[in-house]
């Protein structure tokens, strides 16, 4: 505004109003060079940065990661898939360490490292108590933050009268990324299809009450006190009153009572079912073929 009053007055003359034109070109110019010389600089010193820092990439891991399912559960024991690739390519894992991964991405991980992927059977996770609703006995009404972890800080570790069996607050609903255990009538049960064998339920349970079992295991003590039989029929009628008749009926020395809990080596079982059948209190399960 300024100037246009000046060039109105005159005070300002014609050619000099275009010197000053000359000098705002210029000195775009000259602002467009230096931003121009900037982003260029810092282009080629990126370019030698990554070049003087780059991070040699082991081929064998980038091929074992890319076989790994990408789950990143963590039930390796190491920090997702890229931690367990890397261990196995430097030989700290074995090829088969995925508890995901199925004997076919055994066998294609173990031809990248040169060796041979032994033969495993799938472990699924089986939750030991049968105590539902209308089978257990409540000590109290429990109206506590609902989790399990949270509930065994209560007196008797929650509200049933069975300190040993499922509280059925969900924790390890919670953290199954395969909705593979969902609480039905008051207890955690697993679809043994959907598991994948991360073991992050067994983990969480603060009962400790979830084992990882053969996935052609049919046969499973479904109870988890120690308590004696007389005890145990107080608190539950669907617990081991450790009579061992499942002893007695095993022909294959695949059954055993201690510390007043029925135990399965699946070794040795066969699924004949002869134990599930003189379970007087049917807390042997067989599940059918």
């Amino acid at each position: 505004m300024i100037l246009y009053e000046m060039i109105s007055a005159g005070t300002i003359l014609p050619n000099t109003v275009g010197l000053l034109s000359t000098f705002s070109l210029q000195g775009v110019g000259i602002a467009t060079a230096v931003v121009g010389a900037t982003g260029l600089f810092i282009g080629l010193f990126l370019g030698f940065a990554a070049k003087k820092f780059e991070v040699e990439v082991d081929e064998k891991e980038a091929e074992v990661r890319g076989l790994l399912p990408g789950n990143n559960c963590g039930g390796c024991g190491f920090p997702g898939c890229d931690g367990l690739a890397k261990a196995i390519a430097n030989g700290e894992a074995p090829v088969n360490a995925c508890p995901v991964a199925n004997q076919a991405v055994y066998n294609q991980i173990a031809a990248v490292m040169g060796t041979e992927a032994a033969e495993t059977e799938k472990t699924v996770a089986f939750v030991k108590c049968a105590g539902t609703c209308d089978k257990t006995e409540v000590k109290y009404e429990y109206y506590g933050v609902q989790d399990c972890k949270k509930a065994a800080l209560a007196p008797g570790k929650g509200n049933k009268k069975c300190s040993y069996g499922c509280m059925g607050f969900g924790s390890c609903v919670k953290v199954c990324a395969f909705d593979a255990i969902h609480i039905v009538n008051g207890i955690a049960v697993v679809d043994k299809e959907k598991c994948s064998g991360c073991t992050k339920c067994t983990a969480e349970c603060p009962n400790n009450l979830i084992d990882m079992v053969p996935f052609g295991a049919r046969t499973k003590v479904a109870c988890s006190s120690k308590d004696k039989g007389k005890d145990v029929k107080a608190a539950c009628q669907a617990g081991c009153i450790a009579c061992k008749m499942c002893v007695k009926a095993c022909e294959y020395d695949a059954i055993h009572v201690e510390d007043n809990i029925a135990y399965i080596d699946y070794s040795k079982c066969t699924n004949c079912g002869k134990c599930a059948a003189v379970c007087p209190v049917k807390v042997i399960q067989l599940e059918q073929a």
